[in-house]
């Protein structure tokens, strides 16, 4: 098979990853609005630190540097677009699906693998939801993962393909000191608890591969490892010594954030056996972080070394195969121990994973890609059909219908042929994938298009007007941000900010009513998708309105005689509410 469509794949992922990047219905995750709100309040206080928040709490949950990267390319307020948050991300991921291929072309010698390893890496959902959007492991996944590539690049040695005996890495404190600040910048974005595995997966790596193991390179790798974390965490450090309040970042983020997360009420062997995060499953979170392909990667880990590469013992085994089991058994271990445990804790790992899904890819039997196949037939039906309702419902034309449908076609014609021509199993598997995740993204773009937002003509001039807007989750009053730029808003339902919540414990009507009485305007969403009018009619007026996308449905909305009407529970209108003069 010529290279071609393989490279097409990888740039039909990128494009995928680009387009709808500034669309605030991208996958993502729920807590990223409240990161932005952080980074702009303190891009708006014109300092580096102390990190600034409106919502109480939050201010040091994560470290500097992920909010100094969003102030830099939202150039400190004056291109603060969500596109220009989220660019630095898909830089990143760019950057390891780059590694990725490099290193599998390394090892194969094959176009054919480094485009299946890339686009591997970046249709697993995990990469695909935190690997784009602002909110994201892309960083930590690039930084912490460069010392491993290193110990790869010196296993494989300058042939490549690791053919012949393999040489002592004797490194020195130069090397050593690099990885430490490679993690430590790992560690800048995430927390300092990431120095632990990222030194740990290395500190294996380098010894079960190396050629000559006796207690002289054990006690020189352990030491300088030693000296490597010992430097990640003193750069994470410089946090308490360049913050005017140390003491708030001790408390709410080692404290609160990071030990909060090893004590549990239950006891721990309990917790971990029985409790919300138990330990078997975290053996799951290769398969979970995959998605779509979680039962492709299911018979990637059945396939097993002996199959897969051809080696029954541990001394068969060549030195970058090690570097990449060390890289994905340690971060899974050191991952299973913390009482809340979640799959996106091993995405620094997925890299890894994607190389060696993409040496044997072909090896995996038939009856797990036909599983991911059958997966993902129904959800591009559902794209369709979505797609379809939106057009009857004027909120998409007939083109972005028309290019949701054949994305959804492509991906169901790719679903048929992996069915009928074994041949191309492994390929479409691909494929249909792809197409879902670009079925998604066509679909919500007439969403976030300007033709869909609150009309100039219809909205009041909000300059300077006190308006109050949903929350919904903590920190989704921020979108509206990007909504109305000129108006002073108030979230008036958002627990734990410090402006308070407006009578919560009011009816809705009478809820609605006072806060018309205490605000220039409400963007408010109506109790029923029925609603047509306002209960506060004739008192108030509805100045805009557009469509939203409804969550957080209560049990009993979806249910099988309505899952094929989507207007009946995925849509919603949302109003510009003005009082009406006397």
């Amino acid at each position: 098979m010529p290279p071609w469509p393989w490279i097409a794949l990888v740039l039909a992922c990128a494009l995928v990853y680009l387009w709808g990047l500034g669309s605030f219905y991208a996958p993502t995750n729920g807590d990223e609005m409240v990161y932005i709100h952080i980074a702009r309040m303190t891009a708006e206080s014109g300092h580096w630190l102390p990190l600034q928040s409106e919502i109480v709490d939050t201010r040091n949950t994560k470290p500097p540097l992920l909010f100094w990267q969003a102030m830099v390319a939202g150039q400190w307020g004056h291109q603060w677009s969500i596109f220009a948050l989220r660019l630095p991300s898909i830089a990143y991921t760019f950057a390891t699906a780059a590694l990725v291929a490099f290193f599998s072309y390394r090892i194969r010698s094959s176009l054919r693998t480094a485009c299946l390893a890339a686009a591997l890496y970046l249709l697993f959902f995990s990469t695909f939801r935190y690997g784009r959007v602002y909110l994201t492991s892309a960083p930590e996944t690039f930084w912490l993962t460069l010392p491993l590539w290193w110990v790869l690049w010196r296993r494989l040695g300058p042939e490549g393909k690791g053919q012949g005996k393999p040489l002592s890495l004797n490194l020195g404190p130069a090397a050593y000191t690099l990885f430490g600040i490679c993690m430590g910048l790992g560690c800048a974005y995430k927390s300092f608890a990431l120095a632990a595995p990222a030194a740990a997966g290395l500190w294996c790596a380098i010894l079960l591969s190396e050629p000559q193991r006796n207690w002289q390179v054990l006690l020189r790798t352990t030491l300088g490892l030693a000296w490597s974390t010992a430097l990640a965490v003193g750069i994470f450090g410089l946090w308490f010594a360049m913050d005017p309040d140390p003491a708030a970042v001790w408390q709410e983020f080692v404290v609160a954030e990071n030990a909060g997360k090893m004590s549990g009420q239950q006891g721990y062997w309990h917790a971990a056996l029985f409790g919300a995060y138990p330990m078997w499953t975290q053996l799951l979170a290769y398969p979970e972080n995959a998605g779509l392909l979680f039962f492709s990667v299911l018979g990637l880990l059945w396939l097993g070394l002996r199959q897969a590469f051809k080696v029954s013992t541990y001394r068969e085994m060549p030195p970058w195969l090690m570097v990449l089991l060390a890289w994905l058994v340690l971060w899974l271990v050191i991952f299973t121990i913390p009482s809340q445990r979640s799959a996106r804790y091993v995405i620094p790992a997925m890299p890894a994973l994607a190389i060696v899904a993409a040496l044997v890819w072909d090896k995996v039997a038939r009856p797990w890609h036909w599983i991911s196949l059958a997966i993902a037939v129904p959800i591009l039906i559902m794209l369709g059909r979505i797609a379809w309702t939106m057009g009857e419902m004027n909120i998409a034309s007939s083109l972005e219908v028309t290019m949701v449908l054949i994305a959804a076609a492509a991906g169901l014609a790719g679903a048929v042929a992996g069915f009928i021509y074994k041949q191309w199993l492994s390929q479409t598997t691909l494929l249909t994938c792809l197409a879902v995740y670009a079925g998604f993204g066509l679909m919500v773009q007439p969403l976030t298009a300007d033709t869909a937002q609150y009309s100039a003509a219809g909205a009041p001039h909000l300059q300077g007007k006190h308006l109050g807007v949903p929350n919904g989750f903590t920190g989704q009053f921020e979108r509206f941000n990007y909504i109305f730029p000129n108006a002073r808003r108030t979230p008036y339902d958002a627990e734990g900010r410090k402006t308070g919540a407006f009578k919560p414990e009011l009816p809705s009507a009478e809820r609605l009513d006072y806060l018309l009485a205490e605000l220039d305007a409400v963007v408010w969403l109506p109790q029923e998708a029925s609603d047509t009018t306002p209960s506060c009619a004739p008192g108030c007026r509805i100045a805009a309105q557009r469509w939203h996308v409804r969550s957080r449905h209560k049990s009993g909305e979806i249910t099988l005689n309505n899952l094929w009407y989507p207007q009946q529970w995925l849509f919603g209108r949302e109003w510009l509410l003005v009082k009406t003069l006397p």
